[in-house]
């Protein structure tokens, strides 16, 4: 009996140990597997890395969203911009698209964005004129826009003035391409801006603006309204409140000049002081 026990025993070590030595195999294929999985995903992983930051930014924009404007072609936009087929992320500097565009006469402002790694946007903001002056050019006169900020923008086609519904500012001598208005009457080109948003219908009752340098400093501006011979001579305060006032009192002029004759129709208005004086018309 003792020896078949024993024999049992020995038995029983025997396939213990032999269900060890698979479990170890067994533990060692998994470990194995595993190893090799963490070696191919961190060989992928380095693979990215290297793409994402040691080739892609080389590669030329695969997009160049550009939102411009009619005045101003995508081709040109890229010359201006310095950018051609080979132009990447890591040889663009947005810094320096964006002050060569924003230099162009045409363009008010300009913003300029690297999307990573290999898209760029350019978002374009055109001037818009407020006004117009005229230069003599032989028999016709040549259009001079200019924008909000004061800058003389675009030259338009030679007669085309009847095409232009803003109002025309003159006075200005020796107009050229990219002048700029002095410093001193910028509120004249942004109060147009406004009036031409929030009252347009008081703008276009005025055919000219005039400016007329003082003998000590500063500027008078003289108006030129559409529908009245008389003209009106303010300072610096050219605004909605003060185009109200003085297309009102044209209109009391103009009804009394019908009642009392031609010859009690004043030439001019002055609103300079708090209180408006005029002249009448020397008869003929």
């Amino acid at each position: 009996m003792r020896a078949k026990s024993s024999a049992a025993q020995t038995q029983y070590y025997y396939d213990d140990a032999s269900q060890g030595e698979s479990k170890r195999k067994e533990t060692g294929k998994i470990e194995k597997g595993v190893k090799r999985l963490l070696i191919i995903a961190a060989v992928i992983f380095i693979a990215q890395l290297i793409w994402l930051f040691g080739i892609s930014p080389f590669i030329p924009f695969s997009n160049v969203e550009i939102q411009g404007f009619s005045g101003l072609g995508r081709a040109e936009i890229l010359l201006i911009a310095g950018i051609d087929e080979n132009t990447s992320y890591i040889s663009a500097n947005a810094k320096n698209i964006q002050d060569k565009l924003s230099a162009n006469l045409l363009v008010e402002s300009a913003v300029v964005m690297k999307r990573y790694p290999d898209r760029l946007s350019i978002f374009l903001t055109p001037r818009e004129a407020v006004a117009v002056s005229l230069v003599s050019a032989g028999s016709k006169q040549v259009p001079f826009y200019v924008d909000r900020h004061g800058v003389f923008f675009k030259v338009g086609t030679p007669g085309s003035i009847d095409a232009i519904d803003l109002p025309i500012i003159s006075g200005i001598e020796n107009l050229t391409l990219g002048m700029r208005f002095p410093s001193s009457l910028l509120y004249l080109t942004e109060n147009l801006r406004e009036l031409s948003i929030n009252a347009p219908h008081l703008l276009s009752a005025i055919s000219e603006i005039r400016i007329e340098e003082k003998i000590w400093e500063g500027y008078d501006l003289v108006i030129y309204p559409v529908h009245s011979s008389i003209k009106v001579r303010i300072e610096n305060n050219f605004n909605e409140e003060t185009l109200r006032y003085m297309l009102l009192m044209l209109n009391v002029f103009e009804s009394e000049s019908h009642t009392a004759g031609a010859a009690q129709k004043p030439k001019e208005i002055d609103f300079r002081s708090t209180m408006g004086t005029y002249r009448l018309k020397e008869q003929s």
